[in-house]
């Protein structure tokens, strides 16, 4: 979703002005939005943003902030919390201008030695839904194990994942879709579907099956997928992928999850 509102919106709700005599003002260069002339009436805003006309700085309406939704390829050794106790570097560390002015948080977890698709935001409501029980959503990892058994000993362990197995403290797990991928990279790469949220339980599981987790990477959320968005980098959602998600979570029209 694009950040923030339109220019000439974000005027009209200040009560500078009409949105159409917004657009004139922008044209005849009259509209700085961070010191810079504004080049086009949808250029967009949000509080916080110094926008002034003829010099003169407006204020923008805390309610005309549009929820802001971002998707970051979580590296490695980066907390997924909003602040951390031990002064180690945080997912949102990685938010850039202009987002990083936004109060975001983390939807859910990626652990430590984890990599991947994580969301933030600032939109409760529909955080509340993804992180619900009810309403959790199907999770993509590609996990790249080395089976301490030998690799005879995987086809054994993948059919007791599919069965949904029992973990060793107890916890009875649903059957998890896996199966495994062509790589090139030593140890044997595997594609988990996860349709619940239990703490590490991909490392759980796969500890419980004598395989030690190389690299453990979430690339699906849902409708959303992660594709070539780079390591430590950051983009919003789209208005569309936003949309999907609150369909998917039952808060739009569509087929609702039960």
């Amino acid at each position: 979703m694009a950040e923030g509102i339109r220019l000439n919106k974000a005027l009209a709700d200040a009560g500078v002005c009409s949105r159409r005599s917004a657009d004139e003002l922008v044209f005849a260069g009259r509209v700085r939005v961070n010191g810079v002339v504004a080049d086009s009436p949808g250029v967009r805003v949000q509080p916080g943003d110094e926008v002034s006309v003829d010099g003169r700085p407006v204020r923008l309406k805390e309610e005309s902030r549009q929820p802001c939704w971002l998707m970051l390829n979580k590296p490695v050794r980066i907390v997924s919390t909003a602040s951390d106790p031990e002064g180690r570097e945080t997912v949102l560390d990685l938010v850039p201008e202009p987002w990083r002015r936004r109060r975001l948080f983390p939807v859910g977890r990626l652990d430590f030695f984890s990599e991947g698709l994580l969301l933030l935001t600032d939109d409760g409501e529909l955080a509340h839904r993804l992180t619900h029980p009810r309403w959790h959503l199907s999770k993509v990892y590609h996990v790249l194990v080395r089976p301490e058994r030998g690799e005879a000993s995987v086809a054994e362990a993948l059919s007791l994942m599919r069965r949904g197995m029992t973990l060793a403290e107890g916890d009875r797990l649903a059957p998890v879709e896996v199966r495994v991928l062509p790589s090139s990279l030593r140890g044997v790469l595997l594609e988990m579907v996860l349709h619940q949220g239990l703490n590490r339980q991909i490392r759980r599981m796969c500890r419980d099956v004598d395989f030690t987790v190389l690299r453990l990477k979430r690339v699906q959320e849902g409708p959303l997928e992660l594709g070539s968005l780079a390591p430590g980098r950051v983009r919003p959602l789209s208005e569309a992928e936003v949309s999907a998600l609150r369909r998917a979570v039952g808060l739009e029209t569509g087929t609702k999850r039960r």
